[in-house]
């Protein structure tokens, strides 16, 4: 992961924590947009044109949308299902390995899932997640048959977790981290996010 993401984190929780807020949100429905770091460690894939020997750890951005609905079983309590949408940037990864060249670019990927969270003040929420994911993308083959093309999907789960604090009656923001594995049968896809969003509370 990129070593500055660390420090923005750090600086972007402290911002939050120190700003006041007129009244707790985390009922409800929210939409939000969201923005971060991903390094993935991708492995041999099976694909449908043969099998893309990547075995490459790159980093790239990601940015997206989520919309999600709470609810508080207790006072403290948070419970969450949420669904979002993401787009990866300049992350289109190739190799070349005993005369082929194999490559993969992620170009959008979907997760559904649920939070379950603790309200550590009325406007400070510490929380866990899990969820499905599933990840379009392209892969591309050259050989010595030629070059093949096709589009594919690669599903699997996610956990993760983070804090998330109310800076207004309305608006909260939030830092995440969150690990994926899109790999299943003979695929390795693994991927670690940090990411930061801000939501919208109706």
């Amino acid at each position: 992961m990129n070593k500055a993401t660390l420090p923005a984190l750090l600086i972007f929780a402290a911002a939050a924590a120190a700003s006041p807020a007129a009244a707790e949100p985390f009922e409800g429905p929210y939409a939000g947009v969201q923005a971060g770091v991903s390094h993935n460690k991708i492995g041999p894939v099976d694909t449908e044109i043969g099998t893309a020997n990547i075995n490459r750890s790159p980093d790239d951005f990601t940015t997206g949308i989520f919309v999600g609905y709470n609810f508080k079983p207790a006072e403290k309590i948070v419970l969450s299902a949420e669904g979002g949408f993401n787009l990866g940037f300049d992350d289109t990864v190739a190799r070349t390995g005993a005369g082929t060249l194999a490559s993969i670019d992620p170009q959008n990927s979907f997760d559904i899932g649920a939070r379950a969270g603790y309200l550590v003040t009325d406007n400070t929420l510490l929380y866990v997640r899990g969820s499905y994911e599933n990840m379009r993308a392209s892969f591309r083959i050259t050989d010595v048959a030629g070059s093949r093309y096709s589009k594919e999907s690669l599903d699997g789960w996610s956990i993760g977790g983070g804090v998330e604090r109310a800076i207004s009656q309305r608006i909260s923001a939030r830092v995440e981290y969150r690990y994926s594995d899109l790999g299943g049968g003979d695929a390795k896809f693994e991927r670690h996010q940090a990411l930061m969003g801000i939501a919208y509370h109706f």
